[in-house]
């Protein structure tokens, strides 16, 4: 019997595409539960249904929920390395890079308060996540040490701290604002972020000494 075009083997470039659209689908599905019912009391079986695939199709993807926000740990990631390329193809000033961090930092789904929730427990919960996540930290302070050095080469930030020391205070000042913001999950997010972009740039600018605060100084907001 000839074979028909439904008998034709898929290519493998087609099988990847739709390994891959159906992993984004349990991800996607995952997250948006995670926003609604919180991490702890969404179960695999939910993820399953919202995504319409089998327990089989997710452990195939995922050995456990809690790698879901790995997966989203490592999508923060290459928004970073897609950013940083920017930055460094557009010649962008360190102050307007450092912002866009902010964004990228603070979008959905990061902007729900119990997506912020859902990483610390799983953090907590789970030592392979757990590592995991310090592995990518580890890249993430990488990316962000190696735009501080290019800016202290430019005259844009103070040259009397180690990048990699600018860098981990930035990066906890801003995780630390998202940390306390979550605990409320109001709509103050956006002047909380303001706020503490605006004391850390004013520790890292290059400036005269000033009144009572010299130049040497790095303020770390604290909120509350």
């Amino acid at each position: 019997m000839p074979r028909t075009l439904a008998d034709k083997p898929e290519s493998p470039d087609r099988r990847s595409r739709r390994s891959a659209e159906l992993r984004e689908r349990i991800f996607r599905a995952a997250l948006e539960l995670f926003a609604q019912k919180s991490f702890a009391e969404t179960t695999v079986e939910d993820i399953t249904t919202a995504a319409d695939v089998g327990k089989g199709t997710f452990f195939n993807y995922f050995p456990s929920k809690d790698h879901i926000l790995l997966a989203f740990g490592e999508m923060q990631l290459q928004r970073l390395r897609e950013t940083v390329a920017e930055a460094r193809r557009t010649n962008l000033p360190l102050l307007e890079f450092l912002r866009s961090l902010v964004t990228l930092m603070t979008k959905e789904p990061i902007r729900n308060p119990e997506v912020i929730r859902s990483l610390l427990l799983a953090f907590l919960s789970n030592p392979e996540v757990r590592q995991a996540m310090m592995d990518l930290q580890t890249k993430v302070l990488a990316l962000h040490s190696e735009m501080v050095q290019l800016g202290q080469e430019r005259g844009e930030v103070r040259k009397d701290l180690a990048p990699i020391d600018i860098a981990q205070v930035f990066r906890q000042t801003i995780f630390g604002t998202l940390l306390i913001w979550s605990l409320y999950g109001d709509a103050s997010l956006p002047s909380r972020m303001d706020s503490a972009f605006e004391i850390i740039w004013s520790g890292l600018s290059p400036r005269r000494q000033s009144g009572n605060v010299s130049s040497s100084t790095l303020v770390v907001p604290m909120f509350m």
